[in-house]
């Protein structure tokens, strides 16, 4: 879970953009830089725009956790929502 100490530093989405709604897998490109979540495992990373997502090899799951797919939970950009 992503941690924070200063709220006033946040600013919060209003989701409407496809990268706060898209899944991503290994490999694809990173359509903004921020932290992502492995939706089998739960492990956050933290990732910069236009560089590949971790390969699949970057850490294991077992059948229960599923495919290992990221998601954007903390946008580190400025430029907008």
């Amino acid at each position: 879970m992503a941690w924070y100490f200063d709220g006033n530093s946040l600013v919060q989405s209003n989701g409407n953009n496809i990268w706060w709604k898209t899944i991503y897998d290994p490999g694809d490109e990173v359509p903004v830089s921020g932290i992502y979540k492995c939706q089998g495992c739960r492990k956050e990373i933290t990732s910069n725009s236009g560089d590949p997502f971790p390969p699949q090899n970057h850490h294991q799951h077992d059948r229960a956790q599923g495919a290992i797919r990221w998601k954007l939970i903390v946008r580190t950009n400025t430029n907008g929502d």
